[in-house]
């Protein structure tokens, strides 16, 4: 069966269909037009939204989407709080259970998690938009700069955090909250880790990213910026200088391709892609005409609809299997086919062309027939490595996908070390994250004997 036929019709392009900008022949897109692609996917509510949407819940006594929420948000008490214009109050019940709560009101798959399992499903009527209500309160926390949450009496015990991402920051404030003095170590400038560096800009900007994080910190929280465990400090200092450790820096760098050509200028991993647009002011990050982004992730598609954003003529996504197996969630995959990114099905990568630069990318298919799809960009979106090896020099068990081993409360096999987030789950969504770094630090509090 050609490729041709084996490609969906429900995947082939339709075009910007969210009102973004496409350049015209020969010129590139202006600032402002980059800015306005870039604009938030989903729109603040307004105070009237807010109070019509939070007046549709029907307060479920043994409300489906608290346990649909891996921190278990008691989504029913803050959405009632919204209604009776209670914002400070909505926001306390948020952060007591999702450190990440604002973040995780714009980037996480609620689809498939809280708004998925909304009773109005059943009802054939539009599920609560709970993401927007909790932005909406969480927005409003960030604005007003409101101290929701209050660290503990100190407890004299001492916590290191190595990494500055959802779950590190999960952790960092619930031991805060407890009294325990927290000191995190992350490897970036900034800190927020995925959060800040590798969502989408329509989704989460670094700046509201950061701003997030800074209300963990402001609980006494100590950051050392810069530091690599391991290589710049070893983790046994950690061990002799800290009543516990929890581990929580993330998977390494996007899994290579190995194919001819992948070094040429033009390659680049999904993750520095979004990085630099992300660092950049709108405008100083161009893309060429024709990209290729290999894969069909979640990721792969936060790098093309952004490619087609900044006014990329042709994205198409390169996958080696068929549209069924493509592990991104369909309203994402439905999200690139409306920004105009195009599918190429079962073709399998085989060499990258060209001079110095990147000119195309050959594939073949399931019967072995080559041929050369143009790019002068190609972006790889094909999941990024374990870091079994460096967890491995820690002294701790790994497993033989090369995730961190820890058990239900995330304690690894040292008795002093908790993990989570991506380096013992894979790679998973920030809520799962932040779980994560909630639960361990209840566990550490209980082993303190507090």
């Amino acid at each position: 069966m050609s490729q041709a036929s084996k490609q969906s019709p429900s995947m082939t392009p339709k075009g910007p269909k969210s009102g973004m900008y496409v350049p015209p022949p020969g010129d590139k897109l202006a600032a402002h037009e980059v800015a306005h692609n870039f604009k938030d996917l989903e729109p603040a509510m307004t105070k009237g939204e807010a109070f019509a949407e939070s007046g549709r819940c029907l307060m479920c006594y043994d409300a489906p989407c608290i346990t649909a929420c891996p921190t278990h948000i008691d989504v029913p008490s803050f959405i009632k709080k919204i209604h009776s214009a209670n914002l400070k109050g909505a926001a306390r019940v948020i952060l007591d259970a999702n450190p990440m709560g604002h973040s995780c009101a714009r980037a996480c798959p609620v689809e498939v998690l809280c708004e998925g399992s909304c009773v109005m499903n059943e009802a054939e009527q539009r599920p609560i938009q709970i993401a927007r209500l909790q932005r909406h309160a969480t927005d409003a926390l960030l604005e007003n700069g409101w101290p929701v949450l209050t660290p503990a009496p100190d407890s004299g015990k001492k916590v290191a955090v190595i990494g500055a991402g959802p779950a590190g920051l999960s952790c960092a404030q619930e031991l805060r909250r407890h009294g325990h003095a927290v000191t995190i170590f992350d490897a970036r400038a900034k800190v927020g880790g995925l959060n800040t560096y590798g969502i989408a800009q329509y989704k989460l900007t670094a700046e509201t990213a950061v701003a997030e994080a800074e209300t963990i910190l402001k609980l006494g929280v100590s950051v050392k910026s810069g530091v690599v465990v391991g290589r710049d400090l070893p983790f046994q200092d950690l061990l002799d200088g800290y009543d516990a450790v929890f581990v929580g820096f993330g998977l390494g760098g996007t899994n290579q391709l190995g194919i001819p050509g992948e070094v040429k200028a033009g390659v680049i991993d999904a993750l520095t892609f979004i990085e630099h647009l992300k660092d950049k002011p709108y405008g100083q990050f161009a893309v060429p005409d024709t990209v290729l982004v290999i894969g069909a992730g979640n990721t792969a598609v936060d790098a093309a609809t952004q490619a087609r954003r900044l006014g990329a003529r042709s994205v198409e996504f390169v996958y080696r299997r068929g549209p069924d197996q493509a592990s991104a969630y369909h309203y994402e995959l439905e999200l690139a086919r409306n920004d105009g990114c195009g599918f190429q099905f079962w073709a399998t990568p085989v060499a990258v062309v060209g001079g110095d630069a990147v000119e195309g990318l050959v594939v073949k298919d399931e019967a072995g027939v080559e041929r050369t799809l143009p790019a002068q960009l190609i972006i790889k979106a094909i999941g990024q490595e374990k870091r079994a090896s460096e967890l491995r020099a820690f002294g701790l068990d790994v497993d033989d996908k090369g995730r961190l081993v820890v058990n239900a409360d995330r304690r690894t096999s040292h008795g002093r070390v908790w993990a989570g987030g991506d380096c013992t789950n894979g790679g998973k969504e920030i809520v799962n994250a932040a779980a994560d770094g909630v639960i361990a630090a209840r566990a550490m509090h209980a082993s303190f004997g507090a």
